[in-house]
């Protein structure tokens, strides 16, 4: 069976390297879809320079999918939609991932709705396969890999994610249509399973790789991963982020990803600066994730922040009890004061109004 495959500019902006925020969802006060600061949230993240977005994952809340709020089908519209304008106004096509759960039929049913909608690849959550093995899963996503290109996902277990090993990335690799892994475990050992899983099977250079690991981005991207397989090192690289924590403050973190990709393509010498940005990344992260209480806030700390910006007229959560932790929003104001270097609100300010209208 001949799988779907994306247009051949998205594999090479897959393989350059691409800030890519995973898309949050805009409500109202009272609970209500919000497309007004939807689209803007989108135009947003085009015009900060990012590469693509992700729709319908973690961030945008998987609340959307229950029924009686059905909110998956509008969410990817509305994006796609506001990307269209752009590249229609003369802008840069950004590649459209979106996200993928639930069951085999489920996930069957939303992999066909992206791909109708014109997204060009689906992040596979398995977070609902939580008792199947290894042939369990990968002939889930061989399935879904028959509807729309595959990105793999290693979703950290503190909001959600399972355990898969080895074996199990060896095996996905083997997949012709899968594009990428966003690597997302918040664990060194599991993210060196999925960057030896590519390499075993012989895919490394093939299949693109993200960091997900929003407590070590800065750290990800200028790792050379020579694992030896085969007598060989192969020097992987993850050439970008899908990242929550790049759909705050995005203008700064394309501009960071950058300078990494500079340092990491050149072999220069890492500065010792650079190095500290990393850990000033991470304690932004610490905060608007809410590492503190195992991740209770991680929606909340980023609607937050959008809100205090003015890209959202509300911070409301889908769930309402889904709040910052007691002391979030302090640790939030404290980052914005230590590293204004990382905070692009005069971006925002400027633009915001246009990305409104």
């Amino acid at each position: 069976m001949s799988l779907p495959q994306p247009p051949s500019w998205v594999v090479e902006a897959l393989h350059e390297g691409l800030v890519i925020p995973a898309h949050p969802l805009a409500l109202t006060s009272r609970g209500r879809f919000d497309p007004r600061h939807q689209r803007a949230l989108t135009r947003y993240y085009a015009a900060a320079g990012a590469g693509g977005v992700a729709v319908g994952v973690h961030t945008t809340q998987f609340g959307i999918r229950e029924p009686g709020v059905d909110l998956l089908g509008p969410v990817l519209r509305c994006a796609g939609e506001a990307l269209d304008e752009v590249a229609a106004a003369g802008g840069r096509r950004l590649v459209r991932i979106a996200g993928v759960c639930g069951p085999t039929r489920q996930a069957l049913a939303e992999a066909a709705l992206a791909a109708g909608l014109g997204y060009h690849a689906g992040l596979v959550s398995l977070s609902a396969l939580r008792t199947a093995d290894d042939d369990g899963l990968i002939r889930h996503c061989r399935r879904v890999a028959e509807v729309i290109p595959l990105v793999g996902f290693y979703l950290q277990a503190a909001v959600g994610g399972r355990r898969l090993g080895l074996s199990f990335w060896r095996r996905l690799a083997e997949i012709p249509n899968l594009l990428a892994v966003k690597i997302a475990p918040f664990n060194r050992y599991q993210t060196l399973d999925v960057v030896r899983g590519v390499a075993e099977a012989g895919r490394a250079g093939e299949v693109a790789l993200y960091t997900g690991n929003d407590d070590h981005i800065v750290e990800d991207l200028l790792t050379r991963f020579d694992l030896g397989v085969g007598g060989r090192a192969l020097g992987q690289r993850m050439v970008g982020g899908l990242l929550g924590h790049w759909a705050v403050w995005t203008s700064k973190a394309v501009a960071l990803h950058r300078s990494l990709r500079g340092i990491a393509s050149t072999g220069w010498p890492v500065p010792a600066d650079v190095l500290a940005t990393g850990a000033q990344v991470t304690d932004c992260n610490a905060a608007v994730f809410d590492a503190a209480n195992d991740f209770a806030g991680c929606i909340a700390g980023i609607q937050h922040v959008l809100h205090g910006q003015g890209l959202l007229a509300s911070p409301r959560c889908l769930d309402a009890g889904c709040v910052l932790s007691p002391g979030q929003a302090e640790a939030i104001d404290r980052v914005r004061r230590q590293y204004p270097h990382l905070i692009d609100d005069e971006f925002v300010a400027e633009h915001r109004d246009r990305w409104l209208s």
